[in-house]
């Protein structure tokens, strides 16, 4: 198997546990420095894209989501991800202030990096506020 089969799987099952893992918390559980989770998979996910854009071109994403129905169904499952995942951002991040236009341009240009930064910065701020508390 190749690296190119090898990662999805990897990425897979790191989600899936992660998921398991935050859903099993308890309600008041606080993390102390959880924004840093984010922050790093946004830092992988952007060097792994920059090696895509480097390896295979800036516009590689649009062939394949326009190649045929299986891409069409992965781009429109992506946008609503970020869709569903930005409409429960936005109203904490005006809670803290955060430039919510600045971040979606960020977001509409990057897709889950910029979202994985924004709910990164996100984190740090509820925390700040939290321990000013």
């Amino acid at each position: 198997m190749s690296v190119v089969q090898i990662l999805p799987i990897f990425a897979a099952v790191g989600v899936v546990l992660i998921t398991f893992a935050v859903a099993m918390q308890p309600l008041n559980a606080k993390w102390r420095g959880a924004w840093v989770f984010p922050a790093c998979m946004s830092v992988l996910f952007l060097v792994w894209s920059l090696f895509a854009v480097l390896t295979e071109g800036p516009l590689g994403f649009w062939a394949e989501h326009t190649r045929n129905r299986w891409g069409n169904q992965i781009l429109f499952d992506l946008l609503l991800a970020a869709g569903i995942a930005w409409s429960v951002i936005v109203p904490r991040a005006k809670a803290q202030s955060m430039n919510v236009y600045l971040w979606l341009v960020f977001i509409l240009c990057t897709g889950s990096i910029g979202l994985l930064a924004t709910l990164s910065r996100l984190m740090l701020l509820e925390e700040r506020a939290a321990a000013k508390a």
